[in-house]
């Protein structure tokens, strides 16, 4: 299926690792020019290079997102480069454990800036772009907003701003023509992941626990299968999808946990 991306101009926040690689990657690959925005610009060219280097195109912009003005000056950045804007992928962020008994208020507020405030910065100063070209936006949020996880007070708070702004826009932006939809991560295989894992006494057998968990194939998400939906997501073949909350997770929010082992 040709998912009409060819040459569309679209944003990808923290697009150099894990998830946001996926996104850039599998965009790439469909035609389209995706523009890396995150902090490191060593990631950030690691990621468009090797982009590059498979016959794809890809940008990058540095900005530390947790900077209001970074935002706004990233954006700005993109439109001067390619003179347009026809997309938007809000991904960056990260499950910091600032919890309820031993977080403080420093610390939530600074983990909302890291990981819902740059949501809404780099829409709105995005927006008038985005109403040039109706591009769409794709939030990618966490299961944390709808199960809860324990000792990560701020970053289920984000996700559940995150879930609640995908629906709010969507209504706002349809005058425009502007679909706003939100995929929805549960257990997928990034970098992070990895990193935590190893933190454990046993890894090996976490992750084997974990997985047990997930009712389809038992294995986790792939980044490339959350990057597959966001494609279609800002593609024309989901013309008519908005203010969705899209679960690629295998079953694993939805699903009787009996099934996972059955």
């Amino acid at each position: 299926m040709d998912l009409t991306l060819k040459d569309k101009i679209i944003i990808v926040t923290g697009g150099a690792k894990g998830i946001g690689e996926g996104i850039v990657k599998v965009l790439a690959a469909e035609g389209a020019i995706p523009v890396i925005v995150g902090r490191s610009e060593a990631d950030n060219l690691k990621c468009a290079d090797a982009v590059k280097a498979s016959g794809g195109r890809a940008g990058q912009v540095v900005a530390e997102l947790t900077d209001p003005k970074a935002c706004e000056k990233a954006v700005a950045e993109v439109t001067k480069q390619y003179g347009r804007i026809d997309g938007l992928v809000n991904n960056a962020g990260v499950n910091d454990g600032v919890g309820l008994e031993n977080g403080t208020y420093e610390q939530f507020m600074a983990s909302l800036h890291k990981n819902v405030v740059h949501y809404y910065l780099m829409a709105h100063y995005a927006l008038p772009e985005l109403k040039k070209s109706k591009g769409p936006i794709v939030n990618i949020t966490s299961k944390t907003a709808d199960t809860g996880q324990g000792n990560t007070s701020a970053y289920a708070a984000s996700n559940g701003g995150r879930n609640a702004l995908t629906r709010e826009w969507a209504v706002e932006l349809l005058k425009y023509g502007i679909r706003v939809n939100a995929i929805v991560v549960a257990e997928c295989w990034t970098p992070l992941y990895e990193n935590w894992i190893k933190t454990l006494a046993d890894p090996e057998a976490k992750l084997k626990e974990i997985q047990s968990k997930i009712p389809l194939e038992n294995r986790m998400t792939t980044a490339e299968e959350i990057a597959n939906m966001a494609a279609f997501l800002l593609s024309e073949r989901s013309s008519h999808t908005t203010g969705q909350l899209i679960y690629v997770d295998g079953g694993y929010v939805h699903l009787d946990r009996a099934l996972a082992n059955a």
